[in-house]
This record gives C-alpha cells, sequence and structure tokens, in this order.
C-alpha cells in the first residue's frame, strides 16, 4: 500500500527516500555534485523499462546515477534490505517474474573523485572518463550553480567518498545503452575509499553484476 513516487531528473539538495512510498525511476536520474540521497531500510524504488529494444536504447529506461561530489546512503537491514527493481517486479511476489528475467531497466551507478589509472581526458590536471556509451553532458548544479559533467568519473581524491550502501539489493537490470556498451547491477566509478559497501547482491542482470572502473 505504498505510496508511488516518480522522481525528478535532477536531485539537487538533501532527499530522504521513505519505506511508506515507493519510488519510480522514469528515465535517468541524478543526485547532483552536494546533494545527499538518504534512502531509509525497507524501501523499494522501480525503473521503467524505457521504450528501447534489446539490441538497442532509447536511453530513458530507468537509471539512478550519483554524481561526483553527491552521496547516496542506501543504509537497509539483514530483514528491510532496500530494493531497487523493475516496475515489472512485484516484490510481494517472488515467483511473479521467471529467472533469469533481467535486462528490464538500468541499474546503480556511483562517479567518485578517486584517482583512475586510464583516464582518457584531463581537466585542469584532474584526469577523467566518461561512462562508456554516454555523452559527455554539462547540466548546471541546483546547488552549486556551477556545471557538473554528469557522465564523468575520476579525480585526484582516493579518500572520496559517494556515501554508504548496505543491504541493497539490485534486480533485473542491465539494459543496453549501445552496442556492447549497457548499464551494469551497480557500477562504480573513480569511487574512492571513502565510500562504504557491504552486503550488497546483484541479481538478473543482463550485463555485469558489480563493476568497477
Amino acid at each position: 500500500n505504498a505510496a508511488t513516487n516518480v522522481v525528478s531528473v535532477y536531485l539537487s539538495w538533501n532527499h530522504t527516500w521513505s519505506a511508506t512510498n515507493t519510488y519510480i525511476l522514469n528515465g535517468f536520474t541524478y543526485v547532483m555534485g552536494g546533494a545527499v540521497l538518504n534512502i531509509e531500510p525497507g524501501t523499494v524504488i522501480q525503473g521503467v523499462p524505457g521504450t528501447g529494444t534489446g539490441s538497442s536504447a532509447a536511453n530513458d529506461f530507468g537509471c539512478q546515477f550519483v554524481c561526483r561530489g553527491g552521496k547516496m546512503n542506501a543504509v537497509g537491514t539483514p530483514t528491510r534490505p532496500i530494493v531497487f527493481t523493475s516496475v515489472q517486479d512485484d516484490v510481494a511476489d517472488p515467483a511473479d517474474l521467471p529467472f533469469p528475467t533481467r535486462g528490464l531497466w538500468g541499474g546503480l551507478v556511483l562517479f567518485g573523485n578517486a584517482r583512475i589509472n586510464n583516464a582518457a581526458s584531463t581537466t585542469n590536471s584532474q584526469p577523467f572518463d566518461i561512462y562508456e556509451g554516454l555523452p559527455d553532458v554539462a547540466v548546471t548544479n541546483g546547488v552549486t550553480g556551477g556545471v557538473d559533467f554528469i557522465h564523468r568519473f575520476g579525480g585526484a581524491d582516493d579518500n572520496d567518498s559517494s556515501g554508504n550502501l548496505r543491504y541493497v539489493s539490485i534486480r533485473h537490470g542491465g539494459k543496453k545503452l549501445t552496442t556492447d556498451k549497457e548499464i551494469n547491477g551497480v557500477t562504480f566509478g573513480g569511487v574512492g575509499r571513502g565510500t562504504q559497501v557491504e552486503y550488497v547482491e546483484a541479481f538478473c542482470i543482463a550485463a555485469d553484476g558489480i563493476e568497477f572502473f
């Protein structure tokens, strides 16, 4: 009986998602630099499939990004995990989607400011790369008023923190972007050692379950 909330594209400032709601990712959603997204135990987040197919994507499917300088604190418990899944998944019915139903939406992507070992580009002496299959998009940050390049990752701060993931389940994702380039269950791009990750599962993902760049 949770209320349904469709999430806005760019999340600035601080937000808390609660287990009394279900959150719909109606496309790519970004936690902007300087913003914090806190997710309570037991919360369900669902991504839409978009208009693309299995061989090509319109990139309008549900996907959750945390940009450089942003943080996601998704801290569940063993009995109340935080679930990222498809809108087609009834999380109260473990048999509603036959195994191995996958590629129904994107996944969870965290970008950080840590050093990367094979930077494609450098700006202001800081190396960075761009998530494969996505354009180098610049968006005005609602917190700082500056410009965030929302698909870039990497920098010079190995102690950087993108937040805390604990008892999080990502299910039925892995949507394709272009040929041989897709969203994984969980992607870490240049994420620093200040980020805490424990008890995270990736279930029925069409791409890699967990991938590090």
